[in-house]
C-alpha cells in the first residue's frame, strides 16, 4: 500500500514526503508544479504531474498505486491574495478539494488528512484558542479552508471514510538535515522573508501594521517547526489506520511572537542588522493567534522536537544558504 501526497513538491508536503519515506512508507507525489518543484520530491517518491481536480487522474493513480491514504496540502494559501480573488481561492481549495474527496470516495481509500488552518478561527475571544472556539474566519482563505472541512465531515458521516484535520498556526523552518525547506519564490511568510532579508535576497522587508492591540503593535502568532508538523501527520495516519476516528486538531507550541520579536531574533542569529520599512495593516490578517494543541498532544501522541524560535530559524537560515547555492549552480 501506498500514500498520495497532494502538493508534495511544495513546501510543507515535501517535507512530508521524507517523513514518509524515514518510516519505510511508500509514497506517490500528485502535485501541479504551479508552486512547487520536482527536484524537492524525494527520490524514492513518484512524482505525478497533474491536477487534484482531474478525476481521470486521481481514479488512476490510486488504483495503479494501491493509495491506502491520502495527505492533502495542495492549495492556495496568501491570505491577501485571497481577499483579491476569493474565487480563485474558492475554487482552488475548495471545489477542487471537493472533486479529491469524491475521488477516494469512489475508489475506496479510507484514511484523508487534510491541510487545514488556524485561519478558521478568525482573531478568537481568547489565547491559546481550542478547537471549541467559535469558526469566524476573516479571509476567503480561511472560509476556503473550512468549507473542505465541513465536506469533511458530511463524507464521513454518510460513507466508510475517516479524516484527520489539522489546523496549522504558522508553519515554518526547514527540514534539520537540510534535505528540503521553503523554496517559493515570492514567499509572504515572515520568518521566510526575514532570512531573505538577512541573506541579501532582498533589499528590505515590511511590516504590515504597527497600531493593533498587541504588546508592540504586530500581530502575534505561534510558529511551529515544520518538521514537527508532518511529525504531526504521521501519527494521524497512525490512528487512522488502527481504526481511529475522525478527529480535528490544532497544531502549535502554545506561544505567541509578534512580527518584531520575530525580526529581532532573526537579525540575532544571523548576525545581521537589515532594513525593516513600516507599512499599513493588509486585509485579513487576524490580531494575535496562539494554539491550544491538548487535542493533538493527548489524541495523537505528539511530542514537538523543535519548539525554540532560535533553532527554527537557525534550519530557515542554512536553508537559505544552500538554496543559494543550488540557484548558482
Amino acid at each position: 500500500m501506498a500514500v498520495l501526497v497532494t502538493g508534495g513538491a511544495g513546501y510543507i508536503g515535501s517535507h512530508m514526503v521524507w517523513e514518509l519515506l524515514d518510516h519505510g512508507e511508500d509514497v506517490v507525489v500528485l502535485d501541479r508544479l504551479s508552486t512547487g518543484f520536482d527536484w524537492a520530491v524525494a527520490e524514492p517518491a513518484r512524482l505525478v504531474v497533474g491536477d487534484i481536480a482531474d478525476q481521470k487522474l486521481v481514479e488512476e493513480t490510486i488504483e495503479r498505486c494501491s493509495i491506502d491514504a491520502i495527505i492533502h496540502f495542495a492549495g492556495s494559501i496568501i491570505v491577501p491574495e485571497s481577499v483579491a480573488d476569493p474565487l480563485g481561492y474558492y475554487l482552488n481549495n475548495t471545489v477542487k478539494s471537493r472533486a479529491l474527496i469524491e475521488s477516494a470516495v469512489r475508489t475506496g481509500v479510507r484514511h484523508f488528512i487534510f491541510s487545514s488552518t488556524a485561519a478558521v478561527y478568525g482573531t478568537p475571544q481568547a489565547n491559546p484558542v481550542s478547537e471549541e472556539e467559535p469558526l469566524k474566519p476573516e479571509s476567503p482563505y480561511g472560509t476556503s479552508k473550512l468549507m473542505t472541512e465541513l465536506m469533511l465531515r458530511d463524507t464521513a458521516a454518510a460513507h466508510d471514510f475517516a479524516y484527520t484535520a489539522l489546523r496549522y498556526f504558522n508553519v515554518c523552518g526547514a527540514d534539520p538535515k537540510l534535505r528540503t525547506g521553503q523554496s517559493t519564490k515570492g514567499a509572504t511568510h515572515l520568518i521566510k522573508v526575514a532570512c531573505e532579508t538577512a541573506t541579501g535576497k532582498r533589499p528590505q522587508m515590511e511590516v504590515f501594521g504597527d497600531d493593533y492591540p498587541t504588546r508592540d503593535g504586530t500581530c502575534v502568532r505561534d510558529y511551529i517547526h515544520v518538521s514537527d508538523l508532518v511529525n504531526a501527520h504521521y501519527l494521524a495516519l497512525e490512528r487512522l489506520r488502527a481504526g481511529g476516528g475522525s478527529l480535528m486538531a490544532n497544531c502549535g507550541y502554545g506561544r505567541g511572537y509578534s512580527v518584531l520579536d520575530v525580526i529581532d531574533t532573526v537579525k540575532r542569529v544571523s548576525g545581521t542588522d537589515f532594513a525593516v520599512k513600516r507599512s499599513a495593516r493588509r486585509p485579513g490578517d487576524a490580531v494575535s493567534i496562539v494554539a491550544s494543541a491538548e487535542r493533538c498532544v493527548s489524541k495523537l501522541g505528539w511530542k514537538p522536537q523543535h519548539d525554540d524560535l532560535e533553532e527554527i530559524v537557525s534550519h530557515a537560515l542554512r536553508w537559505e544558504e544552500k538554496l543559494a547555492r543550488r540557484n548558482r549552480l
